[in-house]
């Protein structure tokens, strides 16, 4: 057996891999990376099966936030003419998220631009949005959260929230200036102090390094994160990061395929950009060890039509997995 082949076995046997192995890894698949694509794979089938999980995503808040990602159409330093608007109500938050389901979602995540939460009026959609919701499990990512709104969302049935670091902490300073990594940190460890299930990723092709992507994952892994998004960076007019390239396809499936190995029993999640990166090789993503994947349109960029990936799924002989059962307020298991 091979390097990949081992570091395989040692992920399923249970060992935590650590920075060295990941090296090894990124190393033994520069020149053909399908070993690695395989070996992911069998990580995924042992832990995860053969069930997808499908999220959607509806942008409630638009434009105008404050600070200064270089990647982000929705900041207010660069001039990208996304749309801007205040928070959508929650009939209209009820609508998409029956959409969703209908399309079987398992999870609908309410994501605003800005810091933090917008004032009382956003924090009183989101909760009515999971008090009222089914079918699909609702999700928040509203930026910086306080324990105060963490428990108050967590006591009208939000079960999930969604906070990206973006990056490792070395590179974030070339990504961010306007908060620090520690505040992003703090919000995941809010959220998972009051009982939350937490959706941590990152947003590759920034210029970050291998060894940067290494870094990302063993913080994630530190804190516990159930749910791990890859994102893609499409670089976006009017952004500072809009000349870079994309990534190729096959460097977007061994980041898929090294995360699976250093994040063996999380959901790796393929979010935006997975079209603009992965092309005709989309389906590929599962193969490369992700369980998960964004259906529909993005932020402030489209999707590929839902039926497309559905189709794509069942093709695969892969089986999309519905909602849980609901936790209703008050309940005190953490799951619903």
């Amino acid at each position: 057996m091979g390097v990949i082949d081992d570091l395989a076995s040692a992920a399923i046997g249970g060992r935590e891999l650590d920075a060295c192995d990941a090296g090894r890894l990124v190393a033994a698949s520069e020149a053909d990376p399908f070993e690695l694509f395989h070996a992911a794979n069998r990580i995924r089938r042992h832990f995860k099966g053969d069930g997808v999980q499908l999220c959607s995503i509806v942008n409630a808040r638009s434009g105008g936030c404050s600070e200064d990602c270089r990647f982000c159409a929705q900041s207010s330093r660069h001039r990208t003419g996304a749309a801007r608007y205040a928070m959508l109500d929650a009939s209209m938050l009820l609508e998409a998220g029956r959409a969703a389901a209908g399309l079987g979602a398992a999870c609908f995540g309410i994501v605003t631009s800005g810091r933090g939460p917008g004032g009382e009026g956003d924090v009183a959609a989101v909760g009515e949005v999971a008090a009222r919701l089914e079918g699909v499990r609702p999700s928040a990512s509203l930026g910086s959260l306080t324990p105060e709104v963490a428990a108050r969302l967590r006591a009208a049935g939000l079960r999930r929230y969604h906070h990206n670091l973006e990056t490792a902490r070395s590179f974030f300073p070339e990504v961010c200036t306007t908060h620090t990594y520690d505040d992003r940190l703090a919000t995941v460890r809010t959220a998972k102090a009051a009982g939350f299930e937490v959706c941590c990723g990152g947003i590759f092709g920034l210029g970050e390094s291998w060894r940067h992507r290494i870094e990302l994952a063993i913080e994630l892994r530190g804190l516990g994160v159930e749910s791990v998004p890859v994102n893609f960076l499409n670089p976006v007019p009017g952004t500072p990061l809009e000349g870079r390239e994309p990534l190729p396809a096959l460097e977007g499936l061994r980041i898929i395929a090294l995360y699976r190995f250093l994040l063996p029993r999380a959901d790796i999640r393929t979010a935006g950009g997975r079209g603009r990166c992965l092309g005709d090789l989309q389906s590929w993503m599962f193969y490369a060890g992700a369980n998960a994947t964004m259906i529909g349109n993005y932020l402030t960029t489209a999707g590929r039509p839902p039926e497309q990936d559905l189709a794509m799924i069942r093709g695969l002989g892969l089986r999309i997995e519905r909602a849980p059962a609901r936790e209703r307020p008050g309940d005190r298991g953490k799951n619903g």
